[in-house]
């Protein structure tokens, strides 16, 4: 039989289904915002809906982003804007994030929630590869360390090159969170053994993910925790 391809039910990495829906049933979509249930709902009707985060994840965020007080922050990979409202619901009215994507009809899907929502005043997107777009960034020296949070969620390929530009625009302190660490579970298989699922991509984002864990794991600027929940974040601080 072929590998089935992934849904937005299968991401969770509890291998009990009743037990993740549980979690969610019981624990997440009770205290989800309407707004981001609504914006859910849309995104699960888009044909690349395995894209959005998932809500238990969304939760976590939330709750780093209110801890944190965080008032400036960056996304990196936006989609339908699940994780940007969610951001731009955490952070007080005054303040800015900044949504890097290079696909805008994604994005115009979940403007419409963001806008009704009433924070859309709070976020800046921009349109262009994320890369070009954080050396523009930087560029501005006001920028260098004086965002509070950032949410990776784009190409894994280019995560190592994104946290190096990352760590330069947070504070000290500050907090990133990166998606998809976990690769549907896939970062623990033997590749030999490993049976692919059927979708673009799957086996380079795999090494790729593989080398930036690696990576993070090296990194003593930062303070991590991987965690779980959706297709696996990792939550890093950083320390100098």
């Amino acid at each position: 039989m072929a590998p089935q391809k992934p849904t937005v039910e299968s991401k969770g990495l509890l291998q009990t289904p009743d037990l993740y829906k549980y979690i969610l049933e019981t624990n997440v979509y009770p205290r989800e915002p309407e707004p981001l249930k609504h914006l859910r709902a849309r995104s699960a009707t888009h044909p690349q809906a395995i894209m959005g985060t998932t809500p238990d994840a969304g939760q976590l965020i939330s709750l780093l982003l209110k801890l944190s007080g965080a008032k400036r922050a960056i996304e990196v990979g936006v989609f339908t804007g699940y994780s940007l409202l969610l951001t731009a619901l955490s952070i007080p009215d005054d303040g800015k994030i900044v949504a890097i994507d290079l696909d805008r009809n994604a994005y115009e899907v979940g403007k419409p929630f963001i806008e009704k929502a009433g924070v859309g005043h709070k976020i800046e997107f921009i349109e262009s590869e994320a890369k070009v777009a954080l050396d523009k960034l930087l560029e501005d020296h006001d920028n260098k360390g004086s965002f509070d949070f950032a949410f990776v969620d784009a190409d894994k390929e280019n995560y190592i090159n994104y946290h190096e530009q990352v760590m330069k625009l947070l504070k000290v302190n500050g907090i990133v969170v990166y998606d998809n660490t976990l690769w549907l579970g896939s970062v623990a298989n033997k590749s030999e053994d490993l049976v692919y699922p059927d979708f673009k991509g799957f086996k380079e984002g795999r090494v790729a993910t593989i080398n930036f864990n690696k990576s993070l794991a090296a990194d003593s600027r930062i303070e991590i925790s991987m965690v779980p929940l959706g297709d696996g974040i990792t939550i890093c601080r950083r320390l100098y």
